[in-house]
């Protein structure tokens, strides 16, 4: 039996709902506030804050504009609506950033302004904001990558597209006050869409090559502000392959290290941790079983939480899982802590439920549709109860 109930946060009225990205905080540093996206309006998205003692739900946006096109939401409108991709919380500061149209806007202590605009001919990804909330990094791709104003008719070919035609992504880093572009950072011939400032040197940027055909040894990137450089994380040495999948990376809370997962060409799928300071890689194999893909975000270097993989041990198809993993790198040691299932469809990029722990560390927040539709829900994370499976 698993050992936590999950506990509904949004209400049918607010469907369909859903977290922010993963790669970032849906919550106040004290926890007390939850930010999330809903189109109950008409299927037109909009941000959401709720107070979690009181229950309390104010509407942060207006906008009656669908959604924007950019990276996963290859059908939304070009340059116009909300940028679903976009939002990032300064959890620090109760500050939002997101994307309307052309508009980068910031809403702080109950003003939306506009911060910025980005060019015309250029599409948008998953953005990020620096621990010390100074700079914004808003990823783009010169607009041809995904067919400009016309439909996206390959999307997993979008990289093929970008070499051949050789097309660039740049990062583009804002300041939060003024609004100024501080840089334009362009990395020719890539498809750039996430990005994640270091937690602990807005001077390191970690970000990706989406969907490259060589994905094991050119997916994850350290851009180097610093030494104006950068520098590829996982190479073609010590056995691994270019056909390798590689995905989700991110930080650990001291930015030394970044973890992330794949799947080894014709073998097992893992989980992974560089550390910055060396490069040196440890991959751990998981069981055969577990296949089904997912996502990990950490709470500290040695736990994690994932969406996916964990298989029951009753039920080989059971993947629906939120759970748990208490990692040990040195013995290469994973134990599997399964919280509750959370039952979502996984129809869509919304649907995916993208688990994060909140700032204590008590509850696990996600996304499921479990309920017929769209919602936000939590679990406590608690690591003595149900643990499964040791590996």
């Amino acid at each position: 039996m698993v050992g936590s109930m999950m506990e509904q946060l949004t209400s049918e009225e607010l469907a369909d709902s859903q977290l922010l990205y993963f790669t970032g905080s849906s919550l106040n540093v004290s926890d007390e506030r939850l930010y999330f996206i809903s189109s109950c309006d008409g299927g037109n998205p909009n941000l959401f804050r709720k107070h979690l003692a009181t229950g309390e739900v104010e509407q942060l946006t207006f906008q009656k504009e669908g959604f924007l096109k950019s990276y996963v939401y290859f059908d939304g409108t070009p340059y116009r609506g909300l940028g679903k991709a976009s939002v990032v919380l300064d959890d620090r500061r109760d500050v939002v950033y997101y994307i309307q149209g052309l508009e980068i806007h910031q809403i702080a202590n109950g003003q939306d302004r506009v911060l910025a605009t980005y060019p015309r001919g250029q599409m948008t990804a998953f953005c990020h904001v620096s621990a010390d909330g100074k700079r914004l990094c808003v990823p783009t791709v010169d607009a041809e990558a995904l067919w400009g104003e016309e439909a996206c008719p390959e999307h997993l070919r979008i990289d093929e597209r970008v070499q051949s035609m050789n097309l660039s992504s740049f990062l583009r880093i804002y300041d939060t006050e003024t609004g100024q572009e501080l840089q334009c950072i362009e990395v020719p011939r890539s498809w750039i869409t996430h990005v994640q400032f270091s937690p602990v040197d807005p001077e390191r940027i970690l970000y990706n090559h989406e969907w490259p055909s060589d994905c094991g040894i050119r997916r994850m990137w350290l851009w180097d502000n610093r030494l104006q450089k950068s520098i590829r994380l996982r190479n073609a040495e010590g056995g691994r392959k270019r056909e390798d999948w590689v995905c989700h990376e991110v930080w650990t809370a001291d930015g030394k290290e970044i973890v992330y997962h794949g799947k080894l060409a014709g073998g097992r799928y893992f989980i992974g941790k560089c550390v910055l300071e060396d490069g040196s890689l440890t991959e751990l194999e998981l069981p055969a079983s577990y296949t089904g893909y997912g996502h990990f975000t950490l709470h500290s270097r040695s736990l994690l939480v994932s969406d996916g993989y964990y298989c029951e041990p009753d039920n080989p198809g059971g993947h629906e899982m939120i759970s748990l993993q208490r990692v040990d790198w040195e013995r290469k040691h994973i134990d599997w802590i399964p919280l509750c299932r959370h039952g979502s469809s996984w129809n869509c990029q919304c649907s995916h439920p993208h688990p994060i722990f909140d700032h204590a560390g008590n509850y696990v927040y996600f996304t499921s549709d479990c309920s017929g539709y769209r919602a936000v829900f939590r679990c406590a994370a608690d690591e003595k109860k149900g643990l499964f499976c040791s590996l």
